[in-house]
């Protein structure tokens, strides 16, 4: 932090608490909503699954749209009218007395998809070398918020109530609104969009890329499993003889075990540059957790299964987010990032309606059962994943007139030691290159497209 400039930090900071306050309560129906949704008008175990996932289902639908909304009309305007939404369906479940008025709340929660303005907020107002730094701080925010919700949704709702956890969320999104509207700057300067925001002719490349897809099935399976495993999870402690009150009580030993015994692997992986080995090691402990869930019934065994579990969860979603960044192509980073975004979400949606649906149909092993096959398939698909030599993204301006020179400077950069790859927008009038930070020579790069402008 002590390199960021007072802009960067109050910014950063702001929009990680905007963006983990709406986390947080996203995330706080899971612990609670099959114990306490049970009084609701007709109550079902596949209306918990939808009502659980159904944020999902609008947040993977709108967050594309809403990132290119967000450069037409400004981010504050979008990322405010996307908090009004989130605050309005809060409102809404936490008046409702029928699952299904619970679930449409859910789906206006979900309609405030406002990560993409957000993450291009954090862009505009950050230097491009600070800028991993202030990305850094926000996605750490959104796990602080997982952790935090897991035990904050049980104690508020023995307290309160599902109403009560509702409108704490509604307070949550009021704030956050404060904080976009009187702590971040109203005017800034746009980053350059394709390392920011989807470009619609950057998707279809992005959908072809084989690897970012692995990534983008693996986000999606990894939250489907996360969001059906919590249908069944919260009654299952029931059945084991722990009071809904005393469920935060399970809950933060095991998240802040699982975040402890995840660091020591993120620092292996990155030391000694085997994050493909870890990556499919924190895979393989999701299936071990739900086998042992499935395989040995009591409360023993499914705590350790969910310390397995979370430090897998815990690892993945660190190092999705940073894989996807690294392999994206040079200038796509934007199209890569909502794309998985969008995936992430509709994987919520999915585990819902199928967690339920087993829940209702079969049994609770059912879901556990799914859930290791599920996985399964993840670990074979990843198998093949192969990982780039880490590299520098940088963006430069170009002055170039028509496709052909850009096509002809293009040319002449990749031929550049250390170069990896290169795109030029002619649009933005900006060149994104990929770069090996130890051979690049910016001065021979900045030479060349001088001469190419002249």
């Amino acid at each position: 932090m002590h390199q960021l400039n007072s802009l960067e930090k109050r910014s950063a900071l702001a929009l990680a608490l905007v963006f983990s306050s709406r986390m947080l309560g996203l995330f706080m129906l899971l612990p609670v909503f099959a114990l306490y949704g049970q009084q609701l008008q007709g109550f079902s175990p596949l209306w918990i699954g939808l009502a659980i996932g159904a944020y999902g289902l609008t947040q993977a639908i709108l967050q594309i749209p809403l990132g290119w909304l967000s450069d037409r009309l400004g981010r504050k305007p979008v990322m405010l009218g996307g908090l009004a939404l989130f605050a309005l369906g809060s409102v809404v479940a936490a008046l409702a007395d029928s699952v299904y008025l619970v679930t449409f709340g859910r789906v206006l929660q979900g309609a405030g998809a406002i990560a993409g303005a957000i993450l291009a907020f954090a862009a505009d107002v950050t230097r491009e070398e600070q800028r991993p730094k202030v990305m850094a701080i926000i996605g750490a925010s959104i796990g602080l918020s997982f952790a935090a919700a897991m035990v904050l949704g049980p104690l508020l709702a023995k307290w309160a109530g599902l109403s009560g956890v509702f409108w704490f969320t509604a307070l949550l999104a009021c704030g956050a609104m404060l904080l976009v509207a009187f702590l971040l700057p109203g005017s800034v300067s746009k980053a350059p969009m394709a390392e920011t925001l989807a470009l619609p002719q950057s998707l279809l490349a992005v959908l072809k890329h084989r690897q970012l897809l692995q990534l983008d099935a693996g986000v999606l399976l990894l939250h489907l499993m996360l969001t059906a495993m919590f249908v069944v999870l919260p009654m299952l402690l029931l059945q084991y003889g722990l009071a809904s009150t005393q469920h935060w009580q399970f809950y933060l030993p095991l998240l802040l075990g699982s975040f402890v015994l995840m660091i020591p692997m993120m620092i292996t992986a990155m030391r000694k540059a085997q994050e493909k080995g870890f990556f499919l090691l924190a895979i393989a402990l999701l299936i071990v957790a739900m086998l042992l869930a499935l395989l040995m019934p009591g409360f023993g065994p499914l705590t350790g299964a969910l310390l397995l579990f979370f430090i897998g969860f815990n690892f993945l979603e660190a190092s999705l987010p940073a894989l996807v960044s690294r392999i994206a192509p040079a200038g796509q980073r934007g199209s890569a990032m909502g794309i998985y975004s969008s995936s992430q979400f509709f994987g919520a949606f999915l585990g819902g309606v199928l967690g339920g649906a087993l829940l209702q149909h079969f049994s609770y092993q059912s879901v556990f059962a799914a859930l290791a096959v599920i996985g399964l398939i993840w670990l074979l698909i990843a198998g093949t994943l192969q990982l780039p030599p880490r590299a520098q993204r940088l963006s430069l301006s170009v002055a170039v007139l028509n496709a052909e020179q850009a096509n002809r400077l293009a040319a002449q950069l990749t031929r550049l030691q250390g170069v990896q790859e290169v795109t030029i927008v002619l649009a933005e009038q900006r060149c994104y290159l990929k770069v090996s930070a130890a051979d690049y020579d910016p001065a021979q790069a900045q030479a060349m497209i001088a001469a190419a402008g002249a």
